[in-house]
């Protein structure tokens, strides 16, 4: 059963050096802006007070907001601040305009550090409790969610929510048969950990906390990114990078191999492996080598990120060897990486239909990814989400396939026109979105590419985390009617942003001002409503697996509202509603008899009673019972997928690397009950489509027979 485990979700950055040392003398060391953040966040407010969807006059009023915003994103849990902090920071409230007006951010940064002091009194106490153990007897309880809880008032409160957060975390390790020296070790070591991180946190960091605080204060998708960030974020849309192809995770201060990228410089060279630690990082054939150990992970890639064809050196730790084994020097020359499993995939399903099998393809789209500059440049290989997608829709008519399913779960969004584009793939040069800006003028985007890639039977597989972008497809698809939207209602993002760089406002040749992701438009369906606070609508539902009042636009107290405009020049080009009730009937009866699906309508519907009580046990025999009433609904998987699944109380980097790895994989090999029936709702589709009847439910295989994967399809450049 999954957990709510929020304690450490700061706390992890807020550890001490140790417990018998005053806090005062423990504190991290005071950040102080830099020049260039005091400027950038000038340069941002100017944006914002202009060019914003909403514009909002910087005041005291939004001072305010920012205020809240601010405190709630640092102590998100009211496990940090005592009420007696907030009184005292109370002085800020209205001069956070000021700050940014007068290009003076020592306020903001205050703040900051009186968070990262009270964070690290928090843990010496915590770590404190490490050497006395606990008693898990008694009928103890503790909540799960504390941010609608009042600010603590005394020390002895604050303390005994620490007290409950250590003590569950020792029960989690102590249930997965941990011994009680052992978790001491561990525990002492992951705060040890989190005292080397907290003390790599830079003025960068702080300032974009307190940027986003100002964004978010006046709409929820509106965000700073420094440089660094900016740059992650333009990899992200193009997927690549130039480097040698190494995915990095930090172990103990080490930047350490996770896996290697197929065809990268790093595979090739055939000298490097997982758990392989870098020590040292030089540029050139003969730059100084850089010492890396327990340097911050993002400054050690930078490092080793450059220009295409350039020279990095590594001074490596073999994995396995100790740190008094002779190291080894790797010389590598640097690439373009492609982030292959970021991109587009294809799967091809075989669904068993008395004699006959039905083919479905299944597109697995994780955002609407495009290489902006690539497309500006000219370059005709540009890499964008649309492009994929009819590659690979082009490799599944050649295989056959009966119907087609795009899975957009968990797909945040990305670009406008990738949505745009990948929905012309299905329903031709047609409006697709309405986009409707600060004035209040409305355009109207239309596919303009090429024809139709896809006439067949289409599906929409979405879930609470499809937003944006997915959600305009979505939304298209259904009021074209040219296919079924399946899952659980979507985010309900309803707004455009742009990418704003401040160094190019500020006629910068060098990148040091970062960028404003700035909402700029609303956008509406072809209907004329739109898709804000109340997302897309599956034609067939599926059970919700995340909280609405938790996650989605609905869970934010500043969202704009919904509303609706004329409807755009358009007509459904498909006659999917006819075929609605034989799916949902043929669906209903399905699921009746699957078992799987029938113990995850029983997991949810746990899990929301979980979130209902907002309590969880500290008694040793409750949690081993309820454990054991986990693991008996897990009964059905393999050894290693149940094992992957089980709590062992261990973060992702306490673990041994080889047996993360297992454990990711037996989770990735582990069914997926809701494809599955999409995939068999798609399978229907085409046997209607093609003007037969689908076999009844009583005769219909048992699950066990039901979708079999038969081919995967290269990710992203298939076809080309």
């Amino acid at each position: 059963m999954k957990q709510k485990l929020v304690w450490f979700v700061w706390g992890l950055l807020m550890a001490v050096q140790a417990a018998t040392v005053n806090a005062q003398e423990v504190c991290p060391p005071a950040l102080k802006p830099a020049v260039q953040e005091a400027k950038a966040a000038r340069l941002a407010a100017e944006l914002l007070t202009r060019y914003h969807y909403k514009p909002t006059p910087l005041d005291n009023s939004l001072s305010s907001r920012m205020f809240d915003q601010y405190l709630k994103a640092l102590d998100p849990e009211k496990l940090y601040f005592l009420q007696s902090d907030i009184d005292r920071l109370a002085a800020a409230r209205t001069r956070l305009d000021d700050a940014i007006y007068t290009e003076d951010l020592r306020a903001p940064f205050e703040i900051f550090n009186l968070y990262a002091c009270r964070a690290t009194e928090r843990m010496v106490h915590a770590r404190s409790l490490l050497r006395q153990g606990f008693d898990f007897q008694g009928d103890e309880t503790m909540l799960i969610d504390r941010k609608d809880q009042a600010q603590p008032s005394t020390e002895a409160q604050l303390k005994d929510l620490w007290r409950k957060r250590v003590k569950n975390d020792w029960l989690r390790l102590k249930l997965a048969g941990t011994d009680d020296g052992t978790i001491a070790r561990i525990l002492d070591k992951r705060y040890d950990n989190a005292i080397k991180r907290l003390a790599k946190i830079t003025s960068a960091d702080a300032f974009q906390a307190f940027m986003n605080a100002y964004t978010m204060a006046i709409e929820p998708h509106t965000n700073y990114r420094g440089p660094r960030a900016a740059e992650d974020f333009d990899i992200s849309m193009r997927l690549s990078l130039v480097g040698i192809g190494a995915v990095l995770m930090d172990v103990d201060g080490y930047a350490t191999i996770r896996e290697l990228v197929p065809g990268g410089p790093a595979s090739r060279s055939g000298k490097l492996q997982p758990g392989d630690r870098i020590v040292g990082v030089a540029q050139g054939a003969d730059g100084p080598m850089e010492d890396v150990v327990g340097a911050r992970l993002d400054d050690t890639v930078s490092l080793i990120r450059g220009t295409a064809n350039s020279t990095v050196r590594l001074d490596v730790l073999p994995a396995g060897s100790g740190v008094d084994m002779p190291n080894k020097h790797v010389v590598l020359v640097r690439n373009v990486i492609t982030m292959q499993d970021r991109a587009a995939k294809a799967k091809i399903y075989e669904v068993p239909d008395g004699a006959t099998q039905r083919r479905v393809g299944v597109i697995s789209l994780p955002s609407f990814y495009e290489d902006f500059e690539g497309r500006q440049k000219g370059d005709k290989n540009f890499r964008s989400a649309s492009r994929d997608v009819a590659a690979l829709i082009a490799e599944m008519k050649q295989q056959k396939v009966d119907s087609l399913l795009v899975d957009l779960r968990n797909n945040g969004g990305g670009s406008l026109r990738e949505a745009v584009e990948l929905t012309g793939l299905f329903v031709g040069k047609v409006p697709v979105v309405q986009a409707r800006n600060a004035q209040g003028a409305v355009t109207v985007e239309k596919h303009v590419g090429g024809g139709i890639a896809w006439q067949g039977p289409l599906g929409v597989l979405i879930n609470r985390a499809s937003a944006s972008a997915s959600e305009i497809f979505a939304g298209a698809i259904q009021d074209y009617g040219r296919g079924v939207v399946i899952g659980e209602p979507s985010f309900g993002k309803g707004t455009v942003q742009t990418v704003a760089s401040l160094d190019q406002l500020a006629r910068n040749a060098k990148p040091a001002f970062g960028e404003l992701q700035m909402t700029i438009a609303q956008f509406f369906r072809v209907d004329g409503g739109t898709n804000q606070l109340r997302g897309v609508t599956p034609d067939i539902s599926f059970p919700g697996t995340m909280d609405p009042d938790e996650y989605g636009e609905s869970s934010f107290d500043n969202a704009l509202p919904w509303t609706r405009i004329a409807a755009a020049d358009y007509a459904p080009v498909g006659e999917v509603k006819s075929l609605l009730p034989v799916l949902q009937s043929r669906h209903e009866n399905r699921i009746q008899r699957d078992k799987d699906f029938q113990n995850l309508l029983q997991d949810v519907a746990r899990v929301r009673e979980m979130r209902k009580n907002n309590v969880i046990s500290l008694n040793e025999a409750t949690r081993r019972k309820e454990r054991e009433q986990a693991e008996k609904r897990m009964a059905s998987l393999q050894g290693a997928a149940r094992a992957a699944l089980a709590d062992d109380g261990l973060q992702a980097n306490e673990r041994s690397l080889s047996k993360d790895l297992a454990a990711e994989k037996s989770r990735d090999a582990i069914k997926d009950v809701l494809l599955d029936e999409a995939v068999s709702i798609m399978s229907d589709a085409a046997v209607l489509k093609q003007g037969g009847k689908p076999r009844l439910a009583a005769n219909t295989p048992s699950p066990s027979k039901g979708p079999v994967v038969v081919m995967e399809l290269p990710a992203g450049t298939a076809g080309r």
